[in-house]
This record gives C-alpha cells, structure tokens and sequence, in this order.
C-alpha cells in the first residue's frame, strides 16, 4: 500500500518546462533574442545621452516652456578664443550646443592657460600653437560629440591701413568672415580690441544675425545683445534711426479723434551705437603692457555666462532676437514678465566688481553709427569690399559718410556762436 501511494505521487508529477533554450521569432521559429547594446557601451553616445537629460531635467523638473532642443540646434560663432571666447564655449556646451566655430589668429602663451580654460601648458611649448584650432580640439576632447572647428584668421579693421601687398589676404579674410556669419546664427564679439568689433558687427547687422558683445575693463564689464534692423521690405518705410517716416514729426492727434496706436518702438543699438567718433586705431603708441587687457581674473567668467544666458533667454523670447528691451523699471517686476519662460530680456548689462553691482540699462539705434546704420550697410551691399578698404585705410571716412563729420564741425560752429570763452577773457581782462 504504501509502494502505491508512492507511485501515486511520482504519476502526478508535472512535466518540466520547456521555456529554456530557443523561442520563437518574428519567423515562427526557434531562435536567439538579439538586443542591441552598442549604443550603451559607447563613451561618447553616453555622455550625449546624459549631456542631453540634464538639460531636459530642467524642463521636465522647473520649466515645462524651455525649449532645449531649439538652444542645442543653434550655430554659434565666437569672435576671439581668448579668456571670453573659452568661457562662452563652455557655457554652450552647457547648454547642449554642439556647432561652435571659433575664430582667432593668435598663438596660445604662457600666461593663457591659467585664465582660458580650454589651453594647458603643452599648448604654450614652442610658441606656436594656434588659439582657435586648439580650443575646438579641446572642446571636442570635453565633448566628443561637440562639431567644434577653429578658424585661423585674422579680423580686418578700421584705423589699420591696408598696403597694396595685403590687399587680397585682407579681402580674403574678410570674404571669409562674412561667409561664416551667414553660416551661423548667434555671433558673440568677444575680441580684446574695440574697433577689431567693427567688421563683425556689421557683417551681423547686414545678415540680420544675433550679435551679442562681451567686452571687459579692469573690474567692469558690459555684456549687450545688437538690435537687429529692419527687413529690405520695411527698410524703405524707416527713418535712419529706425522711426517710422515722419514719426518726429507727427503732430498730435485731435481730442475728438480717438487716439492713434502707439509707434514702434526704434530698434535696440549696436555696441557703437552710443558713439560719435569712428572706431580707430587704439593699439597706437602703446607699450606691450598697454597693449593687454588687464581684467581681474573672475571677471571674464561672469560677463562670459551673462553673454551665453542672455542669448539663451532672448532665443525663448517670443519676437527672438527683435525682441524689444526690458527697461529697468519693467525689470524690477520680473515675476510679472511672461514674454521668456525663462525672464526679463535686456539690452545691456553693465556690471562692476568693485561694488559687486549689475545694472540693466537700454540704449537705442543712432542713425548716424558707423556699424550698423543703414547709411553703412547700404554702402556694403553696393560696394562690398572697396567699401570696406576705405574704412581700413581712410581716417574720416567713416565719419564723413555717415554724418557724424558734419555733426562735429556743427556743434563746433554752435560753440563759436555762443562765444562763452570770448565773454571769460574779456571779464579777465577787466579785472
């Protein structure tokens, strides 16, 4: 009885699976399941993907209305790969973006390493490591999936005469650069010399690009973005400084009339827009320690990350980069400020470490700069590089075309009417 009872229970012992080994295909046939984990076991398609998530994060976690994939897909341009030039790439890697193009014509020396961040002691041996090849190589070192390239190439500028041997290497480099501006969509001027900003801003300003500036003092600094002109098509119907025809002029409306709309505002000023004198040459008679910028070393840090942001923000803005200004008083109530997800959109950030201030200030198109007036652009688009020649290598030129040569010898002529030095002599005379 008891052998039944055991035979019993090894009757009902269930037959073992047959889940091990091969299962069925797409085929209906036995096979091996294949997963493909290539793209796990890749450095470089890793670090893009995590690259990529912490940028997402930010929307996913914060703010639902950032668009990264917009700011990833932006070409920028870096005029300059020095101590901004570093620092801005940096901060663009940040944020995603991988298409960066520096341009500079300078050799990386010993003193660089130490405050630009893409160059290491090894660069310095010899003398003759170029800047810009160097910091794309660096970037893409960082970031291997960073399409950084360096430009080798120097920037041609007004008050630097141009020797008829140079004549084709300057229309070279100059054709060169206005193709680049045309090939991206954000250029930063980050260059150490202020008429070296000349031909840039305007190249941006005739291509309608984003142009923002980052320029240094000792312990000050000033950070802009470039008012974009008018369209061909709307051009006709502006002022030179970017007013409606006959706007000054407009006479006020009826008090029967109901009251008019309200006129455009005149478009945001360029870097030389606050200026009454043509850039020149400043490298003159300087001495070789003249001839550095001597910035306090955290200074280029924070001017380079309030360039990169506030191009940032001006990308999320709903106008782009027409965007009009934020003025100091609307900048105040930034909770309010529903234009950018991601704030308020300035013109201009003025900052000084010396009382650890910022301050946003707006400053409007002059229709007499002789960057990027329309006078100037017009005269490029007709006459493109002879244009250009007379700007290197004339000394009032620029003046005198756009108007600002006639404006100097008015207010001389005014100062001569009024005659207030004539009145001071003779009072000194008489005592």
């Amino acid at each position: 009885g008891g052998g039944g009872g055991g035979g019993g229970g090894g009757g009902g012992t269930a037959a073992p699976p047959s889940a091990v080994g091969w299962e069925k295909n797409s085929s209906g046939r036995p096979g091996a399941r294949l997963m493909d984990l290539s793209a796990q076991m890749d450095p470089a398609a890793t670090a893009a993907a995590a690259v990529d998530l912490n940028i997402r994060l930010m929307r996913w976690r914060l703010m639902p209305a950032l668009e990264p994939e917009k700011v990833a897909a932006q070409r920028c341009l870096l005029i300059g790969a020095g101590t901004l030039g570093c620092a801005v790439a940096r901060c663009l890697l940040g944020w995603g973006v991988k298409a960066i193009t520096l341009v500079d014509s300078g050799n990386v020396s010993y003193s660089n390493p130490v405050r630009q961040s893409l160059f290491a002691h090894k660069d310095c041996i010899g003398g003759k490591t170029k800047k810009a090849p160097a910091a794309a190589e660096e970037l893409r070192r960082i970031f291997p999936g960073a399409e950084a390239r360096g430009v080798v190439m120097g920037i041609p500028m007004p008050g630097h005469p141009v020797g008829a041997a140079e004549v084709d290497g300057v229309r070279a480099d100059a054709e060169a650069l206005d193709e680049l501006v045309q090939q991206h969509d954000i250029v930063f001027l980050l260059t150490d010399t202020r008429e070296s900003r000349w031909l840039p801003t305007l190249l941006a300003a005739a291509r309608r690009k984003l142009a923002v500036t980052a320029a240094l003092g000792f312990d000050t600094f000033l950070v802009m973005r470039h008012g974009l002109p008018p369209p061909t098509e709307e051009a006709a119907a502006l002022g030179a400084g970017g007013l409606p025809a006959g706007y000054e002029q407009a006479a006020p409306a009826e008090a029967a009339a109901p009251p008019p709309p309200p006129p455009p505002r005149p478009r945001l000023g360029c870097y030389f827009c606050s200026d009454v004198v043509a850039p020149a040459n400043s490298m003159t008679r300087r001495t070789l320690d003249q001839q550095c910028t001597v910035s306090r070393p955290g200074l280029a840090m924070v001017a380079s990350a309030l360039a990169v942001e506030l191009a940032v923000t001006v990308l999320h803005h709903e106008h782009g980069a027409e965007a009009d200004a934020d003025v100091p008083a609307e900048a105040a109530q930034a909770a309010t400020c529903d234009e950018s997800p991601l704030g308020v959109v300035p013109h201009q950030i003025r900052g000084a470490l010396s009382f650890f201030r910022t301050d946003c200030m707006l400053g409007r198109a002059f229709g007499k700069c002789t960057a990027c007036s329309a006078t100037v652009t017009d005269a490029y688009a007709a006459r493109g590089f002879d244009f250009l020649l007379d700007a290197f290598n004339g000394g009032d030129y620029l003046e005198e075309l756009t108007g600002l040569a006639q404006m100097h010898r008015e207010a001389e002529a005014a100062l001569e009417d009024v005659g207030f030095f004539e009145d001071d002599e003779d009072e000194a005379m008489s005592e």
